[in-house]
């Protein structure tokens, strides 16, 4: 087993298919396949279940996979710093969710910091990829936030990852409305007054067990739903549907996706606790020490 095969094997689970990853890859389909014919060999598994409709991840191969994915983000980390032409620059890096506070911390380290050279990263991602990149140390910080429905399982996670949460501050559930929706001027609406129109929701899933809803009211049984993993195309569905998303009410006039949003107080309480993560007893550079203290700014909540 090497780091190409393990590569391919990601490349193909994404693709869900032979041909499609092989172009990707820059490799014949032929080759791809007896690549990972061999891997699943030498491993004595079954990775993708081949059918007439395409391929399957099975059961077996779920498993490697969550171990594949954390060996090939490993790997990226050693290429970066010392295989890269990056080598010799300074690192850092941040895992997100969807929050502006994020970004500004994250500008805030390049403008006091100001480094000669730099590859600086900030991924705005889903839930899950935050634990595990702070987990992995591909990223040094990670931003996260949980409601009531995904409580439990997330400071589960926290603990068996080796992780450390503060706390920042509470944010009430609203309704984020394009400016021309027919309830833009309401102050406060129920979910049952926007039954009418569909709720973008933020698609957190993956190929782990767990569901980590981002949003407050993510178990409510939402008469229209539309799922997204891309904000600029919920903002979009939003605008041209009279759709409706749910967040913390923290727009910010800065965000040029967000400009054309209105947020509206919900009736129903489900209030988001946003904080961040690092890795227990990990000294921290001073870049991450900075991002920190930045983030601490707007600290609300005792820990």
């Amino acid at each position: 087993m090497n780091i190409t095969q393990i590569k391919y094997v990601l490349e193909v689970a994404r693709s869900s298919s032979i041909r499609e990853a092989a172009t990707k890859l820059f490799i014949s389909q032929p080759a791809l396949s007896a690549s990972i014919k061999e891997l699943e060999e030498e491993l004595g598994i079954l990775i993708f279940e081949r059918t007439n409709k395409g391929i399957t991840v099975t059961d077996s191969g779920r498993e490697f996979l969550n171990y594949a994915k954390k060996a090939a983000a490993q790997y990226e980390i050693l290429e970066d710093r010392y295989l890269s032409r990056d080598r010799g620059k300074e690192h850092f890096s941040v895992s997100a969710q969807h929050y502006n506070i994020a970004i500004r911390a994250f500008s805030e380290v390049i403008r006091r910091s100001d480094p000669e050279k730099y590859v600086f990263s900030i991924h705005e991602t889903k839930t899950m990829e935050v634990l595990e990149d702070v987990r992995s140390l591909k990223s040094e910080v990670g931003i996260i936030s949980f409601s009531g429905a995904s409580e439990k399982i997330i400071k589960k996670l926290i603990r068996e990852y080796g992780l450390e949460f503060t706390p920042l501050m509470q944010r009430e559930t609203y309704a984020y409305v394009w400016k021309g929706h027919p309830f833009a001027e309401r102050t406060e609406i129920s979910i049952e007054e926007l039954s009418d129109y569909p709720c973008i929701l933020f698609d957190q899933s993956d190929d782990s067990n767990f569901y980590l809803p981002e949003e407050a009211m993510a178990d409510y049984d939402f008469k229209k739903l539309i799922k997204s993993d891309d904000r600029a195309t919920t903002m979009e569905l939003i605008a041209e549907l009279h759709g409706y998303s749910i967040g913390s009410g923290m727009l910010s006039g800065d965000d040029a996706l967000l400009q054309g949003l209105v947020s509206i107080k919900l009736k129903e309480e489900d209030p988001l606790i946003i904080g961040y993560i690092v890795r227990k007893g990990s000294a921290m550079s001073a870049y991450g020490e900075i991002y920190v203290e930045e983030l601490l700014k707007f600290k609300e909540l005792e820990d």
